[in-house]
């Protein structure tokens, strides 16, 4: 959704709450699509980060997906 103001233009994404890859239902009437698979085992792996699909003419052409390492917060040394 895109909101403009004169020269800002602001891009608001509403994340809503999705079910487990493993507990999407798909249709067991087809064979899953190869990309179905690909994009289940890369969100399975994944801890942090973001898999995201890039679709031409309708069809799934590319996977990619960028992984976050978390690192422990630490406290700074003299801030006691």
């Amino acid at each position: 959704m895109f909101f403009t103001n004169s020269s800002v233009t602001t891009r608001y994404n509403f994340l809503m709450p999705m079910p487990a890859i493993s507990e999407m239902n798909f249709s067991s009437d087809a064979a899953t699509p190869d990309w179905i698979t690909l994009v289940r085992e890369k969100v399975e792996s994944l801890r942090y980060g973001v898999v995201q699909l890039v679709v031409h003419d309708g069809r799934v052409t590319q996977i990619e997906r960028t992984e976050k390492t978390r690192l422990p917060a630490t406290r700074e040394r003299g801030s006691d």
